[in-house]
């Protein structure tokens, strides 16, 4: 399967972020995206680790290359959409006669 339209294709994550840190440093790359792993400490490796496992951080590390290089960019995310279950309904049952007595009915 091909990635035509994938600007990211080939590129390995590590490349990617080695990039963006010779481009930037460290302390920019922390101001722009504001994650514990570039800004206390920050390695290539920790980095790395979080990327892998956290996908909206990944996809602002991948937004932020895109654009340093003027490539076409994705459209943004609704990350609150995608992680937030529907609200259970509660169920319209009168209270058992054991609870009557507690709320007066």
């Amino acid at each position: 399967m091909t990635q035509v339209n994938n600007p990211l294709h080939g590129i390995k994550l590590e490349d990617l972020l080695t990039d963006l840190v010779d481009h930037y440093g460290w302390e920019e790359l922390g101001s722009r995206i504001d994650i514990r792993c570039f800004n206390h400490d920050p390695s290539i490796k920790s980095s790395l680790k979080f990327l892998r496992k956290t996908q909206w951080a990944r996809d602002k590390v991948e937004y932020l290359y895109l654009k340093m290089h003027k490539l076409p960019l994705p459209a943004p995310r609704d990350y609150d959409a995608e992680t937030k279950a529907p609200k259970p309904q509660r169920s319209k049952e009168p209270l058992p006669e054991a609870n009557a007595k507690i709320w007066g009915k």
